[in-house]
């Protein structure tokens, strides 16, 4: 992904963002993380890339949940089983609505359907534009950033000692920070007692 994304770059990006977040199947994360990668080794701004991927999060899931609005009943109700699901899901979408559209951002296959799930059960374009907004810029800027920091770091530790390596030091350092975290958590609570 990351040859594809460097050849043909962040209009690249932006256009198989746009499209994942409609309802396609293709690799928007994985073209955003290379993206980011490539940015950490000068090729783009990450600036760039967070703004072009946030974009064509946004854009997409709006062209998704339109799509949903429209067309998804129609073909939900074709399938007799699939109708009683409706209501269901409108319940649903009332009540955890918001919370459901940021946080699928974040979740490969629900990132994909999410917005014609909020579409098809009438979630307030209002709504859902909002939160879909927040969580089309949180996920580009944190998987972005992810990508730029670490993409460089982990890039160098597989050149170094190979993809087994790489991912043993890099899980040995999660294991690390961790561990101080914890520690340092039941310190503080052992103070608290004195």
């Amino acid at each position: 992904m990351e040859h594809v994304v460097d050849h043909y770059g962040l209009a690249f990006l932006f256009l198989i963002v746009f499209l994942e977040s409609a309802g396609v199947w293709v690799p928007g994360e994985t073209a955003l993380v290379a993206a980011g990668v490539l940015a950490s080794r000068g090729h783009f701004s990450i600036a760039a890339v967070i703004g072009l991927a946030a974009l064509g999060a946004i854009l997409g899931d709006n062209v998704g949940y339109w799509i949903g609005r429209i067309y998804g009943r129609k073909l939900f109700l074709r399938f007799h089983r699939l109708e009683a699901i409706l209501p269901r899901a409108e319940r649903f979408f009332r009540r955890h609505g918001g919370k459901a559209v940021f946080f699928a951002r974040f979740i490969a296959g629900l990132r994909v359907t999410g917005a014609w799930m909020a579409g098809i059960s009438h979630m307030p374009w209002w709504r859902f534009l909002f939160w879909n907004a927040l969580g089309g810029i949180a996920w580009a800027t944190g998987v972005g950033l992810v990508a730029y920091y670490l993409g460089r770091a982990a890039a160098d530790l597989i050149s170094e000692y190979g993809l087994i390596g790489g991912g043993v030091v890099v899980g040995l350092g999660v294991l690390i920070f961790l561990g101080v975290h914890f520690w340092r958590r039941r310190m503080e609570g052992k103070e608290g007692l004195n």
